[in-house]
């Protein structure tokens, strides 16, 4: 017969309560009684009933991301993490592709499937400050991620997207570079992830005393290798010196690697590059590309801990939090120095 949470409490000697606290994760609980029931659930293989848990307490114990584009490797590694982290406090996620489209997202915030969940985390990318009081219509718990792209009162988790650039440009300057590229600046995005890159890497030349090159400032529209491999083959076709790329992210980072050996310059003895994000294959890449950890495992942590707390009313009369992550630096073979 499949086990039941009456089966739980039992194996574990606590009570329905205790479980259930287990399971949505309640801070207030001695560590060996948790161990205990986790020991349980493990024991019996136990799923809990969503249906059942809904019609009981208002909640489905379901909750929605949503995302931009699962091509990305970002977006699918951070959804991964999400999942995973979700799944340790007994709950399921729903992902949805926004596709970067303004009514596309839209739809998912206002559509029927908002009846669905019990909160959302939600990254922005098409829409506005404009947009903003949306949110205050919104009833629906969410926590936002990303750039700050809307006002309003939800909380925000983001990554330390200027002080990351800065450092990866300072890293550079650091091994001697002095011709770099700022790798990714996008003049229609606004607000967005390029615009904050671009500050980080304006801050770190000015604080080398180094000058700053309009021609060495790339645009790359689209975060795709082959748009980085597109840029980066127009950019060399001007044949201007440089030294160094700060790659805004590592899909464009990594196309732009192939065409500068295609063309013979050798990574790192000829130009040194680096990326942002740490996605999993930058460290399997011939060579391995250094890059910018910008502390997806702890965003994801955080606007879970956000977000359940929203959901459970535990911080209800809580105001709107914004939490930037911890980011690290992770050179490879990419910067190594010759």
């Amino acid at each position: 017969m499949t086990p039941t949470i009456h089966d739980v409490a039992r194996l574990a000697e606590v009570s329905i309560k205790t479980v259930s606290n287990v399971m949505n994760d309640y801070p207030h609980i001695r560590p060996a009684t948790r161990q205990r029931v986790l020991d349980a659930i493990a024991t019996l293989d136990y799923k809990p009933n969503l249906s059942a848990r809904g019609l009981r307490s208002g909640k489905t114990g379901l909750l929605s991301l949503i995302i931009p584009d699962l091509r990305n490797p970002y977006f699918a590694e951070l959804a991964d993490v999400v999942v995973r982290s979700a799944e340790a406090r007994g709950l399921s996620v729903m992902i949805s592709q926004s596709n970067g489209d303004r009514d596309r997202e839209l739809s998912l915030l206002l559509g029927p499937r908002m009846q669905m969940v019990d909160g959302v985390l939600f990254s922005a990318l098409a829409l506005s400050a404009a947009d903003s009081d949306l949110l205050g219509k919104i009833r629906t718990p969410m926590v936002l991620l990303g750039e700050r792209i809307l006002d309003g009162p939800k909380d925000h988790v983001t990554m330390r997207n200027v002080e990351g650039s800065q450092a990866a440009t300072e890293h550079l300057v650091s091994i001697g570079r002095r011709r770099l590229v700022a790798f990714g600046s996008d003049p229609a995005q606004g607000l967005g992830s390029a615009a904050l890159r671009l500050e980080g890497y304006r801050r770190a030349l000015a604080g080398a005393g180094i000058e700053e090159d309009p021609d060495l400032v790339v645009d790359v529209v689209g975060w795709y290798r082959r748009n980085g491999a597109d840029s980066m083959r127009r950019f060399l076709e001007r044949g201007t010196d440089f030294d160094g790329v700060v790659a805004f992210n590592d899909q464009i980072a990594l196309g732009a690697l192939r065409v500068m050996q295609e063309a013979g310059l050798r990574i790192p003895d000829d130009v040194a590059i680096i990326g942002f994000d740490d996605v999993d294959e930058t460290a399997y890449t011939l060579p391995s590309l250094s890059t910018i950890d910008p502390g997806r495992e702890e965003i994801a942590e955080v606007a879970l801990r956000y977000l359940v707390g929203r959901i459970d009313g535990s911080d209800a009369d809580v105001a709107p939090r914004d939490h930037l992550t911890t980011f690290r630096l992770q050179q490879r073979e990419s910067t190594a120095v010759v």
